[in-house]
């Protein structure tokens, strides 16, 4: 079951290189330069009287002009989907859409229509005609045939929960001359990161090697 949210979730504006927040209703926006977003994951364990249960979650920062930093949390199953999670907001803010993969088809999501009929023909076609009329025909008949994947799409793709005005301006496209660039800083540190992956690095293997202190030489007893 899917829960609608009622607050506005985090926006990337690539052609301003910023991110916007709405906390609360009510609060005004929080804006943050792209370059000033904070990324980290956070590791826990849950502790049940089953099992325990290792939890992560993508903790994206953003701070004010104060230094307060409001942290926003992304449940992940794993470190790996958290860390690509994260990669898949950097890379369409910093390369675009076209970047990322392919948007997989949701046509044969359970409760749609295509899923519906593939289901009636896979029960068609593993039993006999009277089953099928008995045992699928008549009861979806009466459950409402295909109108529940109907009214299931409808709010689904009901807008969740609506931006601010000022947010809506905010998002609207800017002229190509009016898009902002991207640090030396940045360019160079993503050059470097492009560099580890075409050696077979991962985030981890990268930001581990660059931030490790490095080895001291043995003092000479001479």
């Amino acid at each position: 079951m899917r829960q609608a949210s009622n607050q506005p979730p985090i926006r990337f504006n690539r052609q301003r290189r910023e991110v916007v927040y709405v906390p609360k209703k009510g609060i005004p926006p929080r804006y943050v330069p792209w370059e000033e977003v904070i990324a980290s994951v956070s590791v826990s364990k849950l502790i049940t009287q089953y099992a325990l249960i290792p939890e992560f979650k993508l903790m994206i920062g953003l701070r004010d002009k104060n230094g307060d930093v409001l942290w926003v949390s992304v449940p992940s199953g794993n470190l790996n989907q958290a860390i690509a999670e994260w990669e898949a907001i950097r890379v369409y803010m910093e390369e675009g859409p076209q970047a990322l993969p392919m948007k997989q088809s949701d046509e044969f999501e359970a409760g749609s229509v295509a899923y519906f009929h593939m289901c009636r023909q896979g029960y068609r076609s593993h039993h006999s005609f009277l089953r099928y009329i008995w045992g699928f025909l008549i009861i979806q008949f009466f459950s409402g045939w295909t109108i529940p994947c109907y009214i299931a799409a409808w709010i689904n793709n009901r807008p969740k929960a609506a931006f601010p005005k000022e947010i809506l301006e905010w998002s609207r496209p800017l002229p190509l001359e009016q898009h902002a660039m991207p640090s030396e800083a940045l360019l160079k540190e993503s050059a470097e990161i492009r560099k580890a992956f075409a050696k077979g690095q991962n985030l981890l293997d990268y930001f581990k090697v660059k931030l490790a202190e490095p080895s001291r030489e043995p003092e000479s007893t001479n």
